[in-house]
């Protein structure tokens, strides 16, 4: 396939353009800031529809992934014009541009679009944001749905994106191996996702033109305090150092939701790269950062 990518250096964008590179598509990764390790590299730039309109139009991919955004949820509080023009209408730009192309489009969206009283939330249940952020990326849910697949996602982690950013994993790792200690709230609920197998079951769901919502997520319910103890046991370090806190005791601008748990029993049925539990990943992460 000829995939091209938005947010190409990204956590996301830069595995997904890494393992459809492997398997022989042609990959062009789309960026505004930092050059992408994988891929041709396309200068992207989601505040200009014009420039979205001509790349997409020259370009004419079979398949494009849209996972660039502004995803700084507090930020997002803050500078809500900005998401809206970030998030809302780049996103209105790259479907308009798919739909004219011809191009199958994958929208990476995100656990954020639910009100987290409840979790394990399944594709079809309502959407009711408590953010900005999650309200931008639900906004930008519409201008997908009948070009693709919507494909929302929870607390990506894996090895570092060419944007040199760093996720949770990484972070904590990272300070666990300095003897640091560090506060992780126990009274929030997610299902993380390793970046890897997002990555499998978006190019599965491309190259199979799947259609409607498909939550794209880990298959395990977890406390983030809890998965920070996971992922310590994992690599053998010191699971002490964790400190269990509050989501009231973090200074966060922004409302987060307190359990934003997908329901994955769809994709595992219709995905042959079905979404893998916490024990899974962290070994394939092992594996992963062993060998880089």
């Amino acid at each position: 396939m000829k995939v091209f990518i938005t947010g190409g250096s990204g956590l996301a964008g830069s595995r997904l353009a890494e393992m459809a590179l492997a398997r022989g598509d042609e990959v062009y990764s789309g960026y505004a800031h930092n050059q992408p390790l994988y891929g041709r590299e396309v200068k992207f730039d989601l505040l200009d529809g014009n420039g979205i309109r001509d790349i997409i139009e020259r370009m004419r991919p079979d398949v494009i992934v849209h996972s660039a955004a502004l995803t700084d949820v507090d930020r997002c509080e803050r500078e809500k014009e900005l998401a809206y023009r970030m998030n809302v209408e780049g996103t209105r730009a790259v479907a308009t541009a798919a739909r004219r192309a011809g191009s199958y489009l994958v929208y990476i969206s995100t656990d954020y679009v639910f009100d987290g009283q409840r979790g394990m939330y399944r594709e079809e249940e309502k959407t009711r944001p408590v953010s900005y952020y999650g309200l931008s990326k639900l906004l930008g849910e519409e201008f997908c749905l009948d070009l693709g697949c919507v494909a929302r996602t929870c607390v990506i982690y894996g090895s570092r994106p060419a944007s040199g950013k760093v996720n949770f994993a990484l972070w904590l790792l990272d300070s666990l191996r300095a003897g640091k200690e560090v506060r992780v709230v126990r009274d929030q609920f997610i299902t993380p996702t390793l970046n890897s197998n997002l990555a499998a079951m978006v190019l599965e769901a491309a190259e199979r033109h799947l259609s409607g919502i498909y939550h794209l997520s880990g298959a395990t319910r977890v406390s983030r305090y809890d998965f920070a103890c996971q992922l310590a046991r994992a690599f053998d370090l010191d699971s002490r150092l964790i400190l269990p806190s509050q989501m009231s005791d973090l200074n966060w601008l922004a409302k987060r939701p307190a359990d934003s748990s997908l329901d994955t029993s769809k994709a595992s049925r219709m995905l042959k790269s079905r979404p893998l539990s916490l024990d899974d990943s962290l070994q394939l992460l092992k594996e992963e950062l062993l060998k880089r």
